[in-house]
């Protein structure tokens, strides 16, 4: 566990609360908003109705990727998967689209805030993701060592 100098418990733990509460609010401000736009009869404006599904799902998407994200580090970090799996299985999803601005508009100011948080999230994990992907583990991969071996035994 010694191949994250840029990562540890605390960090993954405090930022695992906060997706938790995020996503937890996330939930329950899209479904608000999807409860007054039927008691006001805004039903009929599909415009505004399309752009609350839309960022609604890219919000909630985007909250969950980064809580697997985390929860993978968790594990990792309790000892319930190896580095090797976690670099195989843990990864952050790359290119999560963006929300689309003409969308967000349309919603309360509320939702536009957690929308906003939701990316100031992603992009967090995603730095701490890509940081630690740059990190060089110690010692030679597997293709190296298997050369080693083979030159070894042809005695080169």
């Amino acid at each position: 566990m010694a191949l994250m100098p840029s990562l540890n418990p605390r960090i993954v733990e405090a930022l695992y609360a906060e997706a938790l509460v995020l996503a937890d609010e996330v939930r329950q401000q899209f479904e608000q908003a999807r409860r007054d736009a039927v008691d006001e009869c805004e039903a009929a404006d599909d415009l505004s109705n399309v752009a609350l599904s839309c960022e609604a799902l890219r919000t909630t998407t985007r909250v969950m990727h980064c809580l697997a994200w985390l929860l993978n580090h968790r594990a990792y970090f309790a000892g319930e998967l190896s580095e090797l799996q976690l670099r195989r299985h843990g990864r952050l999803i790359a290119n999560m689209p963006p929300s689309e601005p003409d969308n967000v508009a349309m919603l309360s100011p509320r939702v536009q805030q957690l929308v906003s948080e939701s990316e100031r999230l992603y992009e967090r994990i995603e730095r701490l993701e890509n940081a630690w992907r740059g990190e060089v583990p110690e010692g030679p991969t597997a293709i190296e060592r298997l050369r080693q071996r083979l030159a070894a035994s042809m005695g080169a």
